[in-house]
């Protein structure tokens, strides 16, 4: 029995670590979000100095061509991080499925349970 207790520890255990990490996702892509905005805002200040806002003029800002570039990286990484925030939600939710298994599984034998 102590077994049992044991595989109901563990599922609680993975069902915490996984919302942990789907926390830790969606933190990770609200700061690229938060990050990207302000990437966005400096390229709208210097082509705003400049007078140039075509990233194929020739004399076109290198500042702001980085920084549109900085700010592509960030959206691409966060389209990635959905992706895994995506499998990480259908994960959790078949280790609910297993931790409410074993609880049922335990309550069920519980009171049966001979004490030695």
């Amino acid at each position: 029995m102590k077994a049992r207790n044991s595989l109901l520890r563990l599922k609680a255990f993975q069902v915490k670590e996984k919302k942990r990490q789907l926390q830790q996702l969606q933190l990770m892509m609200d700061e690229f979000a938060r990050m990207s905005d302000e990437l966005m805002q400096q390229i709208a200040a210097e082509e705003k100095r400049s007078g140039i806002s075509d990233p194929a003029h020739f004399a076109y800002s290198t500042f702001a061509k980085s920084a549109r570039q900085r700010a592509d990286n960030l959206a691409v990484s966060v389209a990635d991080l959905r992706q895994q925030q995506a499998v990480a939600e259908a994960e959790l939710v078949q280790m609910e499925v297993d931790y409410e298994r074993a609880a049922a599984l335990e309550m069920r034998e519980g009171p049966n349970r001979k004490r030695a």
